[in-house]
């Protein structure tokens, strides 16, 4: 399998896929690297290689029982972007994921990076407070946390409902969307699924954001239950110098993935990379 080992020896399994210039994909919690299937062949028939890695603690990588900050996920991407020596790369991270890309050019900047995409993403602050009312409660998280503890299988097929917006009117949520979220939820582990919840809901990534000096394109739901479109998505195209914001309206948090809202993510994506 293909494995990068990380400078604290923690081993990263990642796909890599076509020929061309560098496309590597973030996957967001609780998933792995294979949520980005679909996104992985797009972007090898037009010409890309693209790269997906499962996050520590998730999917095939090393199942450790620490390491779950944004600190330590943007040293385990920097480890694999030079460990593989890439370059003139777009980095396309979803929900949690961008933090993680966010970190990543707050603390190794983008030497190596060419353009992002930020997809129903994180940044740059999940949590409510003063400054951030349009952010989720503190008791949001507690409950999540308190869900995977309780009895985590149950807790993610309840999860995959409004993850994918199955609970709307109309939807084109399959079973198999949702049982493919539940299978990568349990891949990851229960200590990680609980540590990354205080890691996402309260890690703020204003600074990092200030720090983007690339042609970044931001996509979000407007219908997202999970990441507040109006705390998150709306507030990175500000921060960000040269953001091209992108609102998919009725979209859900697991854009890439449903029928409909994908193809339209690929061709977008695939129309960015050209640029």
């Amino acid at each position: 399998m293909p494995i990068c080992t990380t400078r604290d020896g923690v081993d990263i399994f990642y796909k890599d896929w076509g020929s061309g210039r560098p496309v590597v994909f973030i996957h967001g919690w609780p998933l792995s690297g294979d949520a980005w299937q679909d996104q992985l062949k797009a972007v090898a028939d037009a010409g890309f290689r693209g790269l997906a890695h499962d996050r520590r603690g998730h999917g095939r990588s090393t199942p450790v029982f620490d390491g779950y900050d944004f600190d330590t996920f943007a040293d385990d991407l920097n480890d694999l972007l030079t460990g593989l020596d890439l370059r003139d790369v777009t980095l396309v991270a979803h929900s949690m994921g961008g933090g993680e890309l966010a970190r990543y050019i707050g603390r190794h900047g983008t030497g190596r990076i060419r353009s992002a995409v930020l997809l129903s993403a994180i940044t740059p602050l999940m949590s409510r407070s003063h400054g951030n009312a349009e952010g989720v409660p503190d008791e949001v998280f507690d409950q999540i946390k308190q869900g995977i503890l309780d009895e985590r299988s149950q807790f993610w097929k309840d999860t995959a409902e409004g993850f994918f917006g199955a609970n709307r009117p109309g939807n084109k949520v399959t079973q198999g969307n949702k049982d493919a979220f539940w299978l990568m939820a349990m891949d990851e582990t229960i200590q990680g699924g609980v540590a990354c919840v205080d890691a996402f809901a309260y890690t703020d990534f204003t600074e990092d954001l200030k720090k983007f000096d690339i042609p970044t394109l931001v996509v979000h739901g407007d219908d997202d239950q999970v990441v507040p479109f109006a705390a998150t998505g709306a507030k990175s195209a500000e921060l960000i110098d040269d953001a091209t914001l992108t609102v998919y309206e009725g979209g859900s948090h697991g854009i890439a993935m449903v029928r409909g809202d994908k193809e339209r993510f690929n061709a977008d994506l695939i129309e960015f990379l050209a640029r």
